[in-house]
């Protein structure tokens, strides 16, 4: 995963000392009732604690509104240096993020947003934009170098966007669960104008916009009400 800022400057990775001061802690987005705390359903079965659990998934939400507070390059750079170690397909790591930080940058793509969620990226302190790389295979050489064929597996152009827009949509997963990780709340956005948000970010025809991810720590009246989710029965079969 290659992270840029909207300019297209790369930033390259280099050693990071702490931020002074305490670090934030993990925003928690509603407050536990006194008393021992039930163990959520399935919790034993898994090496993960139950903190952790929760702040990944059981209490982690896709807020509407979001506070003030930055998100700064270095808490970006620690979720990169977390979720590059999940797994694509030969090692490919399609994924690239582009970062919108300047009022410029901001205003070009609230412009290319749909509905409400064009407020909702105004309201963000920090938006990535997730695109498949469709010349990842030009970097197999390096990433996969046991197997110096592989990246003539995916000479035909059809059989490479497949790859590359799998594999970074697996990578779109992870990225999200770095954020939460990172004590912070992701809102995924789906509904914007693709060619135009590709056009104007990665011109260069090789990348393809999966998503638009807000970032930063949810702000007042930031959910709705958690939805229904399907139960295991309904989702897993033996054969």
């Amino acid at each position: 995963m290659a992270i840029h800022s909207a300019a297209g400057t790369r930033r390259e990775p280099g050693p990071r000392a702490e931020p002074p001061g305490p670090r934030a802690e993990p925003f928690q987005p509603r407050a536990e009732p006194p008393g021992p705390r039930p163990e959520p359903p399935g919790a034993r079965g898994l090496a993960l604690s139950p903190t952790a659990q929760d702040l990944l998934f059981r209490t982690a939400r896709t807020p509407n509104t979001f506070a003030p507070e930055p998100v700064s390059d270095d808490q970006v750079r620690a979720i990169h240096d977390l979720v590059k170690y999940a797994p694509t397909s030969m090692n490919q790591q399609p994924l690239r993020v582009v970062l919108a930080r300047s009022p410029s940058a901001r205003a070009a793509l609230e412009r290319r947003m749909y509905g409400g969620n064009r407020a909702k990226v105004a309201s963000a302190p920090l938006v990535a934009l997730l695109a498949a790389d469709l010349e990842f295979h030009r970097r197999l050489p390096r990433l996969f170098p046991h197997a110096p064929g592989a990246a003539e597996l995916y000479a035909d152009s059809g059989v490479r966007r497949e790859s590359a827009v799998f594999n970074a949509a697996l990578q779109v997963g992870y990225f999200i669960l770095g954020v939460r990780a990172a004590g912070l709340a992701a809102g995924p956005i789906a509904g914007f104008d693709v060619a135009g948000v590709t056009k104007e970010f990665f011109g260069d025809g090789r990348h393809e916009v999966l998503a638009v991810v807000n970032i930063g720590r949810p702000g007042p009246d930031a959910w709705f009400p958690r939805l229904p989710r399907l139960e295991f029965d309904e989702v897993v079969s033996v054969v």
